[in-house]
């Protein structure tokens, strides 16, 4: 056992993501569910960006599971229930939403997903959202990244099954649990700015463009 806890270091992460290159890795909570007011979205963050499956044990509900798989911030959400099936209707809850400190999590149809990814995009700029279908079933999947990605994917292979949408935080909020300028400083040191900036976006969830624009002051 290892003990992973708020005082975790890189150091720790970086241990067991060695560890998960080679035999299953189990996050586990003696007080509830892991990442839900628990340690452990930048593990499952950096794990999916490595490219290593994480999976969930079912919970109350698929909001819980799709907070521990997703990558994004939990220990602040809420739950808004079904985005409205009209378009305007849609776009004032989530003009209403924007400037919750939290991320955001509604349930969602397939067929209306493209609609939701495109106002999301829309109304949240700058935003991280992830998708969590299928939770526990055989054909479990969780994606992140921008609406434009997503609803581009999702586009070219129509999606089945009951859906989560996740929409990250304001970027200010996310913010402040990275020193961005030291991110992109380590970065610097070996990559040119374009790919400093495109890295540390995937880390942070922060705006790309704005990220760049900060490597070239720094550089």
């Amino acid at each position: 056992m290892i003990r992973y806890d708020d005082h975790a270091s890189e150091a720790d992460r970086d241990r067991l993501l060695a560890l998960m290159a080679g035999e299953p890795v189990a996050l586990v909570c003696d007080a509830g569910t892991p990442l839900i007011s628990d340690p452990g979205y930048r593990l499952v963050r950096l794990a999916r960006e490595a490219g290593i499956m994480v999976t969930s044990l079912p919970g109350p509900s698929a909001v819980v599971v799709a907070l521990t798989l997703a990558g994004l911030p939990s220990d602040r959400f809420l739950f808004a229930g079904f985005l409205p099936s009209k378009d305007k209707a849609r776009r004032d809850v989530l003009a209403e939403l924007a400037a919750v400190p939290a991320t955001l999590v509604f349930y969602e149809t397939a067929p209306r997903l493209g609609d939701a990814l495109t106002a999301v995009g829309e109304v949240l700029p700058g935003r991280e959202v992830g998708v969590a279908r299928e939770l526990t079933k055989k054909f479990e999947e969780c994606r992140t990244g921008s609406p434009d990605e997503l609803a581009a994917y999702y586009a070219a292979h129509p999606p089945k099954g009951e859906i989560v949408l996740l929409v990250g935080p304001p970027v200010a909020r996310v913010a402040e649990d990275f020193d961005v300028d030291a991110l992109l400083l380590a970065e610097l040191a070996t990559e040119k700015a374009s790919q400093a900036a495109a890295r540390v976006a995937r880390t942070t969830g922060l705006d790309r463009k704005l990220l760049y624009a900060r490597a070239m002051e720094l550089k």
